[in-house]
């Protein structure tokens, strides 16, 4: 039977744990967000160009 000292202790490190691992998946999410921003606004800034120049004759 583990002590309360045990049981605290692990108690500690399972939310520690689990804290660690919701802020690297918070990085990777905010990091997908941010790729495709800009992965977005480069294609837009790109079909603005090619607009600006299709419409000179």
């Amino acid at each position: 039977m583990p002590t309360a000292k045990q049981l605290a202790d692990i108690g500690y490190k399972t939310f520690s744990t689990s804290m660690m691992l919701l802020t690297v998946y918070g990085g990777y999410l905010c990091s997908v967000r941010a790729y495709h921003y800009f992965q977005r606004r480069s294609s837009r800034r790109q079909a603005a160009e090619e607009q600006k120049t299709s419409g000179v004759p």
